[in-house]
């Protein structure tokens, strides 16, 4: 039986996804982390570059983490030197997350080459063909945010 041109798309992004989960995973073990403590860093980074305010609640949320388990990233990825509480400026209560600058280098030694190379294949496509690529990604992280598990939704 031949798989419908979609069913190979998405058999295609699994494949990815678990080749991009294999590249963390031993970028956690080289590091000394959890493979929970790199998804905290990709969830800091992105809020950074979103200009979004990374709490310990907010990335508790991101995580899926309760709030003993979101302290325990939070200490880890400190004591290792690649996240620093810092008080917020406009509210001094609040407490911010920030990633250090050895962390975001130490991202872009082990993951620079990928981002390089997916940079330039993407260069090969055309401005039409890069926002389909980009809305087609965009959708199926909408459909996995609003799925519970495999054959659920939520609400």
């Amino acid at each position: 039986m031949t798989d419908s041109p979609e069913l190979r798309i998405f058999h295609l992004l699994r494949a990815v996804t678990v080749e991009f989960g294999l590249r963390q995973g031993e970028f956690a073990a080289r590091n000394a982390m959890h493979a929970t403590d790199v998804r905290a860093l990709i969830c800091l980074l992105d809020a950074e570059r979103a200009g979004t305010d990374a709490t310990a609640g907010w990335l508790g949320a991101q995580l899926g983490l309760n709030s003993a388990g979101t302290t325990s990233v939070i200490d880890r990825l400190e004591r290792l030197g690649h996240v620093a509480r810092v008080r917020d400026d406009r509210d001094r209560r609040r407490v911010l997350l920030r990633v250090e600058e050895s962390a975001k280098e130490l991202g872009r030694a082990s993951f620079g080459p990928l981002i390089d190379r997916t940079v330039a294949l993407l260069d090969a496509f055309d401005e039409d063909e890069v926002d389909t690529v980009r809305r087609f990604l965009t959708g199926v992280r909408e459909i996995m945010s609003t799925t519970d598990g495999p054959g659920t939704t939520q609400g």
